[in-house]
């Protein structure tokens, strides 16, 4: 969830305004919206976030005027017809399962309010993560317990020691993407990672550089570019919103802050540049390291770092030769395939095509 649904949540509680949180806790199929989004309703009616608009948006927003007024929790099931979607525009064929609860129930375990925690998070601190346990009851699910878990595997709550659930949690936290994770035959865990927008710190400026600094602002990425050459760390070349550095490119990388949620891209204009830039990312708690380059560059690079005396484990972290083999050359399908491999590590896709298969495809055909 993003940092603006809990700043929202911090000026309504300043204000001393009721709310309902409305959360997407478990999907089936296609639906508008991933495990995790939320939506929040105040009780002058303001809205904060989306559950993918449509009718099934329209009645969590009226069920969520009546969880504010009688304190009383839901969780509904809404399935998706293909008569629904043609009529309001939702992606047709699947079910989700939205649960809606007062605000103060939502920030809180036990005897601790979450807010500064989850605000910290979304702000550049170490990543949490909220889980709740689900108990299954045919197609019904029933809240049966709540975790609040830390990257050192600190872990608060009714659920603090529940092994499967405490792990599910922190594994879940480590990819950093909201899921739903089956526990046994009667319970499921819905883990909730909370964590700051992706930062992206380019080392090079050059014409993929740029190609990549630009593709990954759409995505929403926080965009450092570093560049010790004047024509190269230019402002204007990159557009607004894109921040430019213009120093010493080991020295940077050795000094900047990075976080958890830090992706990194070596770049230069050559190889012995580039083995001292990795030298020094392969160093900070960056989430992921990539070397752009051929793969002869990646061994004789590699070669010279484990020379010096850069554990194994470190260099095969490395993302090298970075990207999907997506089979482009020009800069910007270079961009697009290295944004493609990070988007797998936040999201914990497959890289796959999503393509159906024939036999799905001629099977459902025989239907009609």
């Amino acid at each position: 969830m993003s940092r603006e649904v809990y700043a929202r949540m911090a000026e309504l509680e300043r204000e001393g305004r009721r709310f309902a949180v409305c959360t997407v806790v478990r999907t089936v199929g296609s639906t508008p919206q991933v495990v995790g989004a939320k939506l929040l309703v105040d009780d002058l009616g303001r809205l904060t976030g989306t559950l993918g608009g449509g009718c099934v948006e329209a009645d969590a927003f009226d069920e969520a005027r009546q969880v504010i007024r009688t304190g009383r929790p839901s969780l509904r099931e809404y399935e998706l017809t293909e008569d629904l979607a043609f009529d309001t525009g939702l992606v047709c064929g699947g079910t989700m399962w939205i649960a809606i609860e007062r605000g103060e129930d939502a920030l809180r375990i036990g005897e601790r309010d979450l807010l500064g925690d989850l605000l910290a998070a979304s702000s550049g601190g170490r990543p949490v993560a909220l889980a709740t346990r689900l108990r299954k009851n045919g197609r019904d699910l029933e809240p049966d317990g709540r975790l609040f878990v830390e990257t050192d595997g600190t872990a608060h709550g009714p659920l603090a020691r529940d092994a499967r659930a405490r792990d599910a949690a922190l594994a879940a936290l480590r990819e950093g993407t909201a899921r739903t994770v089956p526990l046994d035959d009667a319970h499921e865990l819905l883990v909730e990672p909370v964590l700051s927008r992706p930062r992206l710190v380019i080392a090079g400026g050059g014409h993929v550089g740029l190609a990549l600094a630009r593709m990954a602002s759409l995505l929403e990425y926080e965009v450092t570019v570093i560049d010790d050459r004047t024509d190269f760390a230019a402002r204007e070349r990159f557009g607004p919103g894109i921040d430019v550095v213009r120093m010493d490119m080991v020295e940077a990388l050795r000094t900047l802050p990075m976080g958890w949620n830090t992706f990194v891209v070596v770049a230069t204009r050559g190889h012995k540049l580039d083995s001292h830039c990795l030298r020094e990312a392969v160093k900070r708690d960056a989430r992921y390291v990539g070397l752009l380059g051929s793969r002869r560059k990646t061994v004789l690079i590699a070669r010279m770092l484990r020379e010096e005396g850069v554990p194994e484990e470190r260099l095969r972290a490395v993302h090298a030769p970075i990207g999907l083999d997506l089979g482009g050359r020009t800069p910007a399908e270079i961009a697009l395939s290295v944004l493609a491999e990070m988007s797998v590590e936040r999201h914990g896709g497959s890289g796959r095509p999503l393509r159906l298969s024939d036999e799905t495809f001629e099977r459902s055909a025989a239907r009609r």
